[in-house]
């Protein structure tokens, strides 16, 4: 992977090969300096993007470090905001979050082919962002006294990204607009946990991270959009039928329906989900 990080401004780069590698790249450093350098790259205009090419996976993917060993999400427990390290825990869980999220927006910039080049630039730059959220949690753990990988971790979102890789409709219904649109519903108590248990730091970084979130829902609002018309389908009908075959986990409040709505949820969808 290094060496894409060095050959980025070669034009026989292609976009969406070097997400692919990027996605396969399993170091946590090198995927979040490989990303950058990436949309480093694609914003001077220095890399292609061939919307028809048809790629295959050749590693494994995504690519992760040996440790967080994973688990069922049930195996991961509460975390206590009593001890340093019940809170270093959490800020582990939010940037383990954010790494699956590097992975799941790079995953939709090569997997499908023969979308608006507009939207390979929409998931390259979500992946940026989760890049940066992903290093200023695991930046603020290492002040804890720990590091990514110390403790367990759970691959729900991988798993609805499996789930969802033989259709964009699906894909972007069900992460953007279901799992990562719950994260601006948590993250407004969150915060307020942090806070009050005097990790200002964390915070500030949870704050970022939600004007951030709003942005990248407001992107998955957008194409799934373009695809129903696209489709000539009805959206909410769609999506809850979507949400029925791909078992998406259920929608519980309390909703950020500000958030929401600042993310592109029409008031249809709101009511939907009820209060």
């Amino acid at each position: 992977m290094s060496s894409h990080a060095t050959d980025l401004s070669s034009k026989t780069d292609e976009l969406r090969s070097v997400a692919l590698a990027c996605l396969a790249e399993p170091g946590a450093a090198a995927k979040v300096s490989a990303v950058a350098a990436l949309m480093q790259a694609w914003s001077q205009g220095q890399i292609a993007l061939d919307i028809g090419k048809q790629l295959l996976a050749e590693a494994a993917i995504p690519g992760r470090p040996a440790r967080p060993e994973l688990v069922p999400p049930l195996a991961v427990g509460r975390r206590s905001m009593r001890t340093v390290e019940g809170r270093a825990a959490l800020i582990h869980a939010l940037a383990h979050i954010e790494f699956n999220a590097i992975n799941l927006a790079l995953d939709a910039v090569w997997r499908f082919a023969d979308m608006p080049p507009a939207y390979y630039g929409d998931w390259l730059q979500v992946a940026a962002e989760e890049a940066l959220h992903f290093s200023l949690l695991e930046q603020h753990l290492q002040t804890q006294g720990y590091v990514y990988g110390d403790f367990i971790a759970h691959n729900s979102l991988w798993d609805m990204a499996e789930k969802t890789q033989h259709d964009v409709l699906a894909r972007i219904a069900l992460v953007p607009r279901t799992l990562e649109a719950r994260g601006l519903d948590a993250s407004p108590a969150l915060r307020a946990k942090l806070a009050q248990a005097g990790d200002a730091k964390a915070a500030d970084i949870l704050e970022i991270i939600l004007r951030d979130e709003i942005g990248h829902v407001a992107i998955g609002n957008r194409w799934y959009g373009w695809l129903c018309e696209q489709r000539k389908l009805e959206p909410l009908a769609t999506y809850a039928a979507l949400a029925l075959q791909y078992k998406a986990p259920q929608m519980r409040g309390p909703f950020n329906f500000e958030a929401r709505r600042a993310a592109g949820f029409s008031e249809s969808e709101l009511a939907a989900l009820g209060s």
